[in-house]
């Protein structure tokens, strides 16, 4: 494959500042259910306007199907509309896929996330 048929998705920047905030990310579980969790999400470089606090929040929700198949629904909302900016749709992909695999291990997971323009759904299914 030649050169001219390469489309690089991450400027050098990007790269640096997404790996930057990757490597700063923190959650904290502020509920817990019997079939469900919430996490705040701090991010460095990020936070809600509102509350100057967490940059977004992550709910997962456990749907038991019998007694070993679990699915689980995931949710993910960023308050900080810096995120929104469509220049940053490759850091929240890549924040959120660190998400998932720091809270529910890619495990048939429905996801939606919630980041205005940044906003998509995936599914995961092992």
């Amino acid at each position: 494959m030649s050169k001219e048929n390469l489309i690089q998705l991450m400027s050098p920047a990007l790269r640096e500042q997404t790996e930057e905030v990757i490597r700063g990310l923190v959650f904290t579980k502020n509920f817990r259910s019997a079939t469900a969790e919430e996490w705040y999400v701090f991010l460095p470089g990020f936070k809600d306007p509102a509350t100057q606090g967490a940059a977004g929040k992550v709910i997962v929700h456990y749907d038991l199907q019998g007694n070993k198949e679990i699915f689980i629904n995931t949710t993910v909302i960023f308050d900080d509309p810096k995120l929104y900016e469509p220049s940053l749709q490759p850091l929240v992909y890549a924040v959120v896929e660190e998400l998932v695999n720091r809270l529910v291990g890619y495990a048939n997971t429905m996801l939606s996330v919630h980041a205005g323009e940044n906003s998509y759904q995936a599914e995961y299914v092992d």
